[in-house]
This record gives structure tokens, C-alpha cells and sequence, in this order.
């Protein structure tokens, strides 16, 4: 069993994260990740890479589940923390930690005593991808992974997706499930917000990518009223 080095797991989620942690569903991302790992990035060059898919973290008893994309090649591809030692962390982190969901306002590795509160953080595929686009057959790969997690966290009220591949992964989720007939009527927008058949409220926001980031596409203030709202409709503020 390979042990979680953040906060304490139930044995279901330890489960779940010993599962991702050593699933080889996708060799093409396997080999990607692999490589990145041996090669590395200049500057990180003394470190040792995770290199292996990235399991979600957080509170176990999270009321809201934050869901993105993928691992970074050199943020959670190496840390092994989802949002852990890459720019979109560095412009997350401190915002959750703003509004109480974060013990502290950065993530620079496992072990650096970063804890959720009434979040869980996760993404709908496990393996950095190249250019941060898996193949289809990756997403539906690691479908399983992200059920697994969501069953496994029966508190979640709400759910943020962080960019439309997110939102898509998470219909085909709910599609899956049987908890909604079609995705047609559900269309990601910065800032939509639905009420799903099984009361869960589902948010989406712009990805907090250095692309959206450093263009003004996605800003603090934009993405603080993301959650605002997510602490609101998890009764976080009564």
C-alpha cells in the first residue's frame, strides 16, 4: 500500500488513491510522464518526479469537490499534489486560503503542510498529458477513477469544474450514473451554475491556467465570486 502524505484518508479513499497511484490504463501519458520524470526541467533538475498518475487530496468530509483537468507536467507530475508547485496552484491556493478552504495560501509539495477544508481537489484525468490534452479514450480511462473518489466522498454538495474538459468529464460522469439523461443541457460558461437531479449544484469556471491568468481572461475577483458561491450553496456560511 502506497500511504497518502497529506491529510489522514478513510480506508475507502485510501483505496481509491492506492488504485490511481498505480493504474497503467493509458500507456501513451505512462511513457509521457516517465520521460518528463527523467529528463526534468532545468530548474528542478536536483528533484526526484512523482511521475505517477496524481490522486486527488483534501478534506475527507469535503463539502465541495474542485474539479480540473490534469496534473501539470512540472507541478503535480512532479509534487504529486493536485495544483501543487505550478502557476495555476500559485493563483488558487491563496484564494482558497482567503475564504477558509486552504490552511495555508501556497502548495510547494506533499509534505509542506497544505490541508483543505470542506474541499476536496481531484481532476478527470490522473497523467499530465502532452500540450494538457488527453485523448478521449484517456478520459473515459480514468472515469472510473474519478466515480470511485466522488462515491467515496459522500458529503460533496457542490461541484466546481475548473475549465470545460472538467465539465465535460463530469457530465459523462453524471451520464454514466444515470443522474442526468443528456449533456445538451448542460453548456459550460465562466460562471454557470445548474442544480443537478440529485440536488448537487454544479459550478463551472474559466480554467486558472497561466494562459487565462496572464491574459485577463480569468482574474482574482472573477474566480473568489466562484467560490463565494460554492461556500454559499454548501452551507458553509450559515
Amino acid at each position: 500500500m502506497i500511504r497518502s502524505k497529506v491529510q489522514p484518508l478513510s480506508p475507502i479513499l485510501q483505496q481509491v488513491y492506492d488504485s490511481i497511484v498505480q493504474c497503467d490504463r493509458c500507456p501513451r501519458l505512462r511513457d509521457y510522464c516517465r520521460g518528463i520524470g527523467e529528463t526534468r526541467r532545468r530548474a528542478y533538475q536536483d528533484q526526484t518526479y512523482w511521475s505517477r498518475p496524481v490522486p486527488g487530496f483534501g478534506d475527507p468530509r469535503a463539502r465541495i469537490l474542485i474539479l480540473g483537468l490534469a496534473p501539470g507536467a512540472h507541478g503535480a507530475n512532479r509534487t504529486g499534489r493536485p495544483f501543487t508547485g505550478d502557476g495555476s496552484g500559485a493563483f488558487m491556493y491563496p484564494i482558497l486560503h482567503e475564504l477558509g478552504l486552504a490552511s495555508q495560501p501556497n502548495g510547494v509539495s506533499r509534505d509542506d503542510g497544505l490541508k483543505l477544508r470542506h474541499a476536496w481537489i481531484a481532476s478527470v484525468v490522473r497523467c499530465a498529458p502532452p500540450g494538457d490534452k488527453p485523448l478521449p479514450q484517456e478520459v473515459r480511462n480514468c472515469a472510473t477513477h474519478l466515480a470511485d473518489e466522488i462515491e467515496a466522498l459522500p458529503r460533496v454538495r457542490v461541484v466546481v469544474c475548473l475549465g470545460k474538459i472538467a465539465f465535460d468529464g463530469y457530465l459523462a460522469h453524471l451520464l454514466q450514473m444515470g443522474v442526468i439523461d443528456r449533456k445538451s443541457a448542460y453548456r459550460f460558461a465562466h460562471g454557470a451554475e445548474y442544480v443537478l437531479p440529485n440536488g448537487i449544484h454544479l459550478l463551472a469556471t474559466y480554467h486558472p491556467s497561466l494562459r487565462n491568468t496572464n491574459t485577463g481572461r480569468l482574474n482574482g475577483p472573477m474566480f473568489t465570486r466562484i467560490f463565494l458561491r460554492a461556500r454559499e450553496l454548501a452551507g458553509l456560511d450559515r
